[in-house]
């Protein structure tokens, strides 16, 4: 990724390439917290839509359950995965989350992580509608997603357009309650709702997701790319400005 690259490329892409793994907005700790709450077990047969660089998937993988499956729009992204990520009964499949093309009613656990937040509410919907078809009666559906807190309509405007300049993606991020009735909207009965800060680029957070050692590798490839540190100090001073309206949230669905 050169320097022009760097200006428009989405703040995720830029911390991959420096060599970050955890993504998401409540970090591995809210990650651990949502495969723990769907207790992958040798029978389920789990989806993961947008599985991205692939951290969750290998863990959800090393869970052994009896199929998984991978759903991501970008071609890249699959091939990556397949070519590193084995396993039994584990396909990536090229696809999108709204429209997997996988049977219905046929899933035990469909989850997926920070990818809700970047559709309009109607894609939402469809996105979730579709867990819902995948799912058997009684299957569970978890995301991890960014929340709204404290926010009227002017200020979730603001933050909108800031996260739209700073870390170039449309993150429409949603309050506890507007998550809750889409969910409810598709169908599906909340069952339990994990709350965190929003703290992705904040030190502690750094080295809890990161470990000490590959956030010094990490540091050290950002000091080393002018425009990818310009990028993340950008990234950065958008979170802490609206950190008192932002936070992260992990909620698990069940289909009725």
């Amino acid at each position: 990724m050169d320097t022009s690259e760097m200006k428009t490329a989405s703040g995720h892409w830029i911390l991959v390439r420096m060599g970050k793994r955890v993504l998401r907005p409540g970090g591995r700790e809210m990650t651990l917290k949502l495969l723990s709450e769907l207790d992958i077990q040798p029978q389920d047969h789990v989806v993961e839509f947008a599985p991205g660089i692939g951290f969750t998937a290998e863990i959800t993988i090393n869970k052994n359950p009896l199929s998984y499956v991978g759903v991501d729009e970008d071609e890249d992204i699959v091939q990556r995965l397949r070519g590193r990520i084995k396993g039994r009964n584990v396909r990536f499949i090229l696809g999108n989350a709204a429209d997997s093309g996988l049977s219905g009613d046929s899933k035990d656990k469909v989850y997926g992580e920070a990818m809700l937040t970047m559709h309009d509410d109607h894609l939402k919907s469809g996105i979730i509608r579709e867990a819902h078809r995948l799912l058997k009666k009684g299957g569970i559906y978890a995301i991890h997603e960014m929340g709204l807190r404290n926010a009227d309509e002017a200020k979730k405007r603001e933050i909108e357009r800031d996260m739209s300049e700073s870390v170039r993606i449309n993150a429409r991020p949603l309050t506890e309650e507007e998550w809750s009735a889409l969910l409810e909207n598709e169908g599906f009965g909340i069952r339990q709702i994990y709350r965190n800060e929003m703290l992705l680029l904040e030190p502690a957070r750094f080295i809890d997701d990161e470990g000490f050692f590959r956030t010094l590798k990490i540091l050290l490839n950002i000091m080393r790319n002018p425009m990818a540190r310009k990028r993340i100090i950008g990234m950065r001073r958008t979170f802490a400005r609206h950190r008192e309206h932002i936070n992260s949230l992990v909620i698990i669905a069940e289909k009725k």
